[in-house]
């Protein structure tokens, strides 16, 4: 079956960064950044994007150029015989369905509260109400079934119309909507009455927080979120990878991409940010900030309505551009594998996701008394888990072993493919770096989160639960170790 390409270079850069902004960039960045300094921990972002996100996103760049295929069968085409780099494969294909898991219903909230917002249901609410609308939200399971399904038809249907007249036609479409509405409402709040005070605290570093809150978890924090935030690890992006051409080397590619991701972060805290301090709110609520602070914000503003329904859509059109990038991917692994056509794998893929989505739906309501991670915690807690602590890092290692070791695709072959084309050079001086540097950041970042995660727990839960994050990762330099050559 002759591969699929993007129409345009422009559509490959617009498809991938929709992969890569979502949620995390509008949900996450800003409470994080409020929480930790404002643009003090931006700094630190910023470098971390640049030393660790750009380099592994280069690498399943090329390992998806190289291969023409999905996370499903790349590996096996690069790898030598006698090696065990196609189990990595697991990764990626779990990866996205899990993801896909519990991200179609919270995408499916952004749609509902847009729908509720023109409406006009938060017109004048009291905070209780509110906060009342989200809770009731939680427990109407034929309301968070019905939007979890509408998100994955919407999803889907985009897919079925093929890779350029469905996912890159609809998508650039998306992006250039969703980059006019992030103008308009950061320009909204920019100008609001107090809003001064917000966009000091952005733009100028406060080091004294930053010193308050903790120097290496101020550090951590940052480099936890540039390497989260490009969705890099589960072949996600590797698949936009092998529909594209040889004109353009690899490296520009992803410093384009990066930079839309990062404008759209730092564009959601002009939104978040002057508009918390505009109504004497602390910007680091947490995630209730975008169910619950900000509604209340948009009820007390003059056309209140209407900012809240266009927020909402701006975080629709986030959640459905990664949406369909993964929902392209389990389509991929289904065409690869079987040699099924578009139409059947997408069909086939429907109905499954449908069905494994439902868990994270049942989990707030009638499944509620499931607590896998401990009091408090959902089945969509339990699902996050293992993709953002565990499979997206595990993932980008295993991309960066196999582009650097001698027993994988080597280091030769990934430049040559990476570079191959016009535009920015990867530096070839950057391999030690590469090999280990950048395995070993990835380790310290996987450890931490476990330790952080469970470091409340008895000593003996952590053990157990850092055992089993020792013996993942082992699992991975297992697969790395594994064959006829010695690594480098």
């Amino acid at each position: 079956m002759k591969r699929e390409k993007f129409g345009s270079r422009l559509g490959f850069i617009l498809v991938s960064a929709g992969c890569a902004i979502g949620l995390g960039n509008v949900w996450k960045f800003p409470y994080i950044c409020g929480a930790y300094g404002g643009a003090a921990f931006i700094l630190i972002y910023l470098i971390f994007l640049v030393i660790l996100g750009i380099p592994v996103m280069v690498c399943e760049f090329a390992v998806g150029r190289g291969s023409k295929k999905s996370i499903a069968l790349a590996l096996n085409e690069l790898k030598p015989s006698g090696t065990s780099w196609h189990n990595l494969r697991y990764i990626g294909i779990f990866g996205c369905y899990l993801l896909m898991m519990f991200y179609t219903m919270v995408g499916g909230w952004m749609m509902y509260y847009c729908f509720r917002s023109l409406r006009g249901d938060f017109r004048g609410a009291s905070p209780e109400q509110v906060a009342g609308a989200f809770t009731g939200m939680l427990g109407d399971l034929p309301t968070m079934a019905f939007w979890t399904v509408l998100i994955c038809i919407v999803g889907f249907a985009v897919c079925a119309l093929g890779l350029r007249s469905g996912v890159e036609k609809i998508t650039k479409f998306m992006m250039a909507a969703l980059l006019i509405i992030m103008l308009v409402l950061a320009v909204h709040s920019i100008f609001l009455d107090g809003a001064g005070a917000g966009i000091r605290f952005y733009l100028i570093p406060d080091f004294a927080k930053m010193v308050n809150s903790g120097i290496g978890n101020v550090v951590f924090a940052a480099l936890s979120q540039a390497f989260f935030t490009l969705s890099i690890g589960i072949g996600a992006m590797l698949i936009f990878g092998s529909y594209l051409g040889r004109d353009h080397r690899l490296t520009g590619e992803a410093v384009h991409i990066t930079i839309l991701d990062t404008i759209v972060a730092l564009t959601a805290g002009f939104i978040v940010i002057p508009a918390c301090f505009a109504y004497g709110i602390e910007p680091d609520a947490g995630p209730s900030l975008v169910f619950i602070t900000l509604p209340n914000i948009f009820a007390q503003m003059k056309g209140g309505f209407l900012w809240n329904a266009l927020f909402f859509l701006f975080l629709t059109f986030a959640a459905l551009s990664t949406i369909i990038a993964v929902f392209e991917n389990i389509i991929a692994f289904d065409m690869d594998l079987f040699g099924w056509s578009r139409k059947k794998s997408v069909a086939l893929s429907a109905i499954l996701m449908i069905l494994l989505s439902m868990p994270a739906v049942l989990g707030y309501n009638v499944l509620s008394g499931i607590q896998p991670l401990g009091a408090g915690s959902t089945i969509m807690d339990l699902e996050d888990f293992i993709v953002s602590n565990n499979l997206l890092p595990l993932g980008s290692l295993g991309y960066v072993l196999f582009c650097t070791r001698k027993n994988g695709w080597g280091w030769d072959a990934f430049l040559k493919e990476a570079n191959a084309g016009k535009g920015f050079a990867f530096p070839r001086f950057l391999k030690p770096y590469v090999s280990y540097g950048i395995p070993l950041i990835i380790a310290v970042i996987y450890l931490k989160g476990y330790y952080d995660k469970f470091c409340g727990e008895s000593p003996l839960v952590l053990t157990c639960w850092m055992g089993a994050a020792v013996f993942f990762l082992l699992f991975v330099y297992f697969c790395a170790l594994h064959g006829k050559k010695k690594f480098q």
